[in-house]
């Protein structure tokens, strides 16, 4: 999904950095790779380091193949693509010798390759020779690696293949039958698209079910054709050829009403060769299950409603509102860090939720409306908001402690009622500005982990100088929230964001992808869609809020 970000935006207008990005797939394959083993050939891996900080990390890595020189990978490597950064990675190729700890030993590295995200989606197809240490050449080696960017509104498709009756090809047991299934290009060449696990010693195999992404299996067009072909498996690499059959996706789709599509698994010699041959045998397609991935732009245009909630802490630790020192302080010349921070996260929200509600943390009274309006909470775009907050301040009464988990609760039981709604048309946020660490974190904890089942995603933003580490745990960034009884979020729901860390720069970062430290919210629409079920975090379907801005 390509993100452009409006040029009237808050961001471009303080000329921060624009950041857009991508999903892409990477897929791998390597060529005359070195021999590391006595007796059979090596057993190639390739793992996928990321530079981050300037250490290197794994982030993914490839199956084993088993003694082959010029393995081609099934494993599909996803991530997001920056344009605006340099995304460096490595890609480092071993000889995998069972259980044996890679790099232990120098002769496991059969070489690798350093070059950016940048590098390999500029050239689609990226070839590049394998080094060893010292920048030594790995001999005639070569790595292979092909870029496809996933669009946000393509979704992917579950396939379930079986067989039945396929050729023996072994003299003393039954063959090991494993399925390949190759996107044909518009050049020509074939594209590895899945390749399933081996079945031992069965000729009516039944494959475990695969998710494949639509652009990755037939480029999103149903007509483009796919070739499939069935192996026996051989320890050695040196597989037997049973059949093949080619096939589209608009004919897997004729499945349906308990009917299934089958195809004959031929084998070309041996139709040239025997005159009453009629296959080598048949390849099933006993179920689909097409899940369309759906952007937040979707959503938005097709009538989905953002509810958006402001909750402001008025705790006495934030000081009377008529010192200067206090965090309340309405200075005619600059706004307080409440209100900046406010402007910054509801400047964006706002184009989706005219009418903003707003209550304060306030262990006295949770319910009241800072616009003093009991039948009528909303307030008209952030406007409204900023005039409600100077307005209520000379009328009210600073206490505390800071408690979190009633707000929590309330908007968690408002986003409830909405379970009767099965066309996704309603999501809620709560926005909490607060000038320190909760005071009743258990209760806190368990809030969250009950609000992680309903349509509503929270933003804490820590306003002052307080020490906010405790609110880390929260975030759930450094692991799993769990209630103190040890339950976890079903979802990740929480995002907190000190305000100090981002005064310059927050209304860039805003609403981001889970996989940085800016403000995050988590979509979870396509269960919406589908059944009242309890929502799910898909990082795919997390999306960036900025590039969506509507234009004047």
């Amino acid at each position: 999904m390509n993100d452009v970000q409006d040029a009237t935006s808050p961001g471009a207008a303080l000329g921060g950095p624009v950041a857009c990005v991508s999903k892409v797939e990477l897929r791998v394959a390597c060529k005359a790779l070195l021999d590391r083993d006595t007796l059979n050939k090596s057993d190639p891996c390739v793992i996928l380091m990321v530079q981050n900080q300037g250490q290197w990390t794994e982030l993914d890595r490839t199956e084993v193949i088993k003694s082959n020189l010029h393995p081609v990978f099934a494993k599909v490597f996803t991530l997001d693509y920056y344009f605006e950064e340099v995304q460096k990675l490595r890609f480092e190729v071993y000889d995998i010798h069972g259980t044996h700890s890679i790099g232990a030993r120098d002769d496991d590295f059969l070489g690798g390759v350093e070059c950016t995200l940048g590098q390999i989606v500029a050239q689609k197809k990226m070839v590049k020779p394998l080094f060893l240490k010292y920048a030594k050449y790995a001999g005639k080696s070569a790595i292979t690696v092909h870029a496809e960017e996933i669009s946000g509104n393509n979704g992917y498709v579950e396939l379930f293949f079986c067989a039945k009756k396929l050729d023996d090809k072994d003299l003393f047991s039954k063959s090991d039958p494993f399925l390949e299934i190759y996107r044909i290009n518009d050049d020509g060449t074939e594209q590895l698209v899945h390749r399933t696990e081996v079945i031992k010693n069965n000729l009516n195999p039944v494959w475990e079910p695969f998710k494949v992404s639509l652009i990755s299996l037939c480029s999103c067009d149903e007509d483009r054709k796919l070739k499939c072909l069935v192996w026996d498996s051989d320890s050695r690499g040196k597989h037997d050829f049973i059949g093949e059959f080619y096939a589209t996706f608009r004919e897997m789709q004729k499945i349906g009403g308990g009917s299934k599509v089958t195809w004959d698994c031929m084998n070309p010699k041996y139709k040239l060769k025997k005159k009453n041959y009629k296959n080598s045998g048949v390849v099933i397609l006993s179920d689909l299950k097409l899940h369309r991935v759906y952007s937040f732009l979707d959503y938005i245009m097709g009538g989905c409603q953002i509810h958006f909630t402001v909750a402001i802490d008025f705790t006495a630790s934030n000081g009377d509102p008529r010192n200067s020192c206090s965090l309340h302080y309405i200075n005619p010349y600059q706004p307080n860090e409440y209100l900046k921070a406010l402007i910054a996260v509801g400047e964006i929200c706002q184009d989706y939720d005219r009418l903003v509600s707003t209550m304060p943390l306030c262990p006295v009274s949770h319910d009241f409306a800072i616009n003093f309006n009991p039948e009528d909470d909303e307030c008209e775009e952030i406007q409204g908001v900023v005039e409600a907050y100077q307005n209520c301040l000379p009328k009210i009464q600073l206490y505390g402690p800071t408690n979190v988990s009633p707000i929590i609760s309330r908007i968690a039981k408002l986003s409830a009622g909405e379970e009767t709604i099965k066309d996704a048309s309603r999501y809620h946020i709560l926005l909490i500005l607060t000038d320190g660490v909760v005071t009743d974190m258990a209760d806190t904890r368990e809030a969250i982990v009950r609000a992680s089942y309903q349509p509503l995603s929270i933003i804490i933003v820590g306003v002052g100088n307080a020490d906010f580490t405790d609110m880390q745990i929260l975030d759930g960034d450094d692991g799993v929230l769990r209630s103190p009884k040890g339950e976890p979020v079903l979802r990740d729901i929480v995002q907190f964001v000190p305000f100090r860390d981002f005064k310059t720069v927050i209304s860039q970062c805003d609403l981001q992808s889970p996989f940085s430290n800016s403000i995050t919210l988590q979509w979870g629409f396509e269960d919406m869609l589908t059944a009242r079920q309890p929502l799910l975090c898909w990082p795919c379907q997390c999306y960036r809020w900025r590039s969506f801005r509507k234009t004047s």
